[in-house]
């Protein structure tokens, strides 16, 4: 609940009509626009329909004292900060202090002066418009800052992913596999916010970050040389391992990242991604062989939206597996894909979002002329 700003009226608080006479009289000759009320629940009633600039309170009052009045306006947000004015006949240092630490920030004793009055509520209203003033200006600035943040986040963004794709861009059979992925990635995520799957992991800000992050997975590829990378046909041992180091790399490489912004969710999700979405939930995958939920969820998620991808895409070692063929590998297994690969429950997640992931690529596909019904017997997901 944000604090009001408060109107230019004077709330003027006293149980004894004469006294509010005198006080709306002597405010409306210096041209203050006034509101008396006799009681202090009537008056934090006014006060909430209408918060005041400023108010004069009476200490002495039946029900509900000034002190606890007081104490009611600053416990209330959209209260808080409207400067009060204790009116009291009581003159002692005790009661002074009494009403300062209820949170009024001046005191003025009866029989009162016009004059005094006037002073003291001329002064503390210009005191309170500076400070609104300054509340609004800093809330800007706090605004124009978190714009221009935005603004050269957005842009850093910009330029990993402009990176991403370029090592994406050396195999042209792979086109658009970033954008596809982003989409998967974002479809099981929202899912699994919708369901309440994995509790309070995932929330929109988690799914904005996968979704931007994901592109940075292959990231590593960049240092596999070409004829490995590009291979036209199945890898040797020597060259998978090889292929297996772009992890670890890529990973290596945002870290340095990280070091310089460790509090970048981007950046930091980019680094686990990068390094474990080639990891299975059996513990059969790599680099460091991780099993069941050590594997971050956001890889978890990923690993099985990359490959998806790759069984739809044309690779230099394979024609495109087309949706039924590539959902069957993935949900009933063959030569190399299990579904003991896969966390169970985004796995089951794929099963009622295949048709959606069909469509994604459909939209998405490089090259629409190509095919995508080849049925070969293995897939080389790298």
């Amino acid at each position: 609940m944000t604090e009001a700003v408060g109107s230019d009226y004077i709330l003027v608080v006293d149980d004894i009509p004469e006294n509010l006479d005198v006080l709306v009289e002597t405010l409306a000759l210096h041209g203050h626009r006034t509101r008396p009320v006799r009681d202090g629940r009537l008056a934090l009633e006014v006060a909430r329909r209408e918060p005041p600039g400023l108010v004069l309170l009476d200490v002495n009052m039946p029900e509900m004292d000034g002190y606890e009045v007081c104490a009611a306006f600053k416990r209330d947000p959209k209260l808080a900060k409207i400067p009060i004015l204790f009116l009291s006949a009581n003159s002692d240092s005790e009661d002074k202090l009494r009403g300062f630490a209820a949170g009024g920030l001046d005191y003025i004793t009866k029989p009162f002066h016009p004059g005094e009055v006037i002073a003291r509520v001329e002064t503390h209203l210009r005191n309170r418009r500076l400070q609104v003033e300054v509340d609004r200006y800093s809330h800007s600035l706090e605004q124009m800052v978190q714009e221009k943040i935005k603004e050269i986040s957005e842009s850093q963004i910009a330029t990993i992913l402009a990176l991403a794709k370029l090592s994406e861009s050396r195999d042209e059979d792979t086109g658009n596999h970033i954008l596809r992925v982003q989409q998967y990635c974002r479809a099981l995520a929202q899912y699994f916010a919708n369901k309440g799957t994995f509790g309070n992991l995932i929330d929109e800000d988690f799914i904005a970050t996968l979704y931007q992050a994901s592109a940075l997975h292959d990231i590593g590829k960049v240092a596999i040389p070409d004829k490995i990378l590009l291979k036209a046909g199945p890898l040797t041992n020597s060259e998978f391992d090889i292929m297996k180091t772009h992890a670890r790399l890529g990973a290596q490489t945002l870290e340095s990242i990280l070091d310089t912004y460790p509090q970048n969710r981007f950046i930091r999700m980019g680094t686990e991604l990068a390094r474990s979405h080639h990891e299975r939930w059996d513990g059969s995958g790599y680099p460091e062989g991780l099993v069941g939920e050590v594997i971050p969820l956001s890889a978890r998620i990923l690993f099985l939206a990359d490959q998806y991808d790759a069984l739809r895409n044309r690779r230099p070692y394979k024609e495109p597996f087309d949706a039924t063929t590539t959902y069957d590998i993935l949900t009933k297994g063959d030569g190399r894909s299990q579904p003991a690969h896969f966390d169970p429950r985004i796995l089951n997640a794929f099963r009622e979002l295949a048709t959606d992931f069909d469509d994604v690529f459909e939209t998405l596909k490089a090259d629409s002329g190509r095919s995508s019904s080849f049925n070969g017997p293995n897939a080389n997901l790298p």
